[in-house]
């Protein structure tokens, strides 16, 4: 038996050898999770970061913020992608895990206001969007409209989408609001989803991150109240917080990551990464390109 296990060790030590002979690597990977706002986004990150690295390979979920965050507390993802700024109870989690987190802004975004394009309303008061939403207004004639009924949709309460309209438009930025979504939202799974479900009904209106705006629905123009201009959501607008559903985009990683992580998190805020962003449809922190 001992010359068996001494055979055996000499066998693996030679194999160690010849792979370090031949220069095999391991595959090293990144487990990317949250947003789905921002998860194409970071897909195409992901696809050109492997460029000519065969030997890596990113995986990149959505499901929401929550859902990121949750994974990175866990320790069953390196990177979380966020819609929303991370919570004290959040943060407190994790150092119970021995885990600290570190955020990194890497662009920004306006919340869009969709509805189908043959609804003739064309631009909304942050009041009557929260009116909107918490049902105190039923009907499109009610705001100078069609006589139909407005059909609310909204993210699930895991994104960092609906926290975010919630805790801006809803509670308007007052921490200790406890106002709500009217029980009759529609939740959906996924900005997508929503997306899919204006352009289809002409009773619904509904919120996404600005990647998600083309010609087959109709972006409204929003007012912070009833004396303001409303303001479209533009690059520029967002830039520089004219419009008033603008917010950061995030990734939260580990404090101290390893060297893969951190060359990820590099190549997002690099000329490269941020032209991605621009191209993506969301506005870059970085304009020096």
């Amino acid at each position: 038996m001992k010359k068996f296990i001494y055979i055996f060790i000499l066998l693996s030590i030679s194999l160690t050898a010849c792979q370090k002979e031949r220069g095999l690597k391991s595959v090293s990977s990144i487990q990317i999770k949250g947003s789905d706002t921002i998860v194409n986004l970071v897909q195409v990150w992901a696809e050109e970061f492997v460029k000519n690295k065969p030997t890596i390979n990113i995986g990149v979920t959505g499901g929401g913020s929550g859902t990121g965050f949750a994974a990175l507390i866990n320790d069953t993802c390196d990177i979380a992608m966020s819609s929303r700024k991370i919570e004290d109870k959040e943060v407190a989690e994790a150092q119970k895990n021995n885990i600290f987190i570190e955020e990194f802004i890497i662009g920004l975004d306006g919340l869009i206001i969709l509805v189908n394009k043959d609804n003739p309303i064309n631009e909304l008061t942050l009041e009557q969007l929260r009116d909107i939403f918490m049902k105190k207004v039923y009907n499109w004639k009610e705001l100078g409209g069609k006589d139909m009924e407005i059909v609310i949709l909204s993210r699930e309460s895991n994104s960092g989408t609906h926290m975010f309209f919630k805790e801006k438009v809803l509670r308007q930025g007052d921490p200790k609001a406890k106002d709500e979504f009217a029980i009759e939202a529609l939740l959906m799974p996924s900005s997508q989803a929503i997306f899919d479900e204006v352009s289809q009904n002409p009773h619904a209106v509904g919120y996404v991150g600005m990647g998600f705006s083309n010609k087959e629905v109709k972006v409204l123009k929003i007012a912070r109240d009833n004396k303001s201009d409303y303001i479209s959501p533009t690059p520029e607008n967002i830039s520089n917080s004219d419009y008033p559903i603008s917010r950061p985009l995030l990734l939260y990683t580990k404090k101290n990551p390893v060297q893969l992580v951190k060359d990820f998190i590099d190549f997002a805020l690099s000329q490269e990464g941020q032209k991605i962003v621009l191209e993506t449809d969301f506005v870059p922190i970085k304009k020096d390109f």
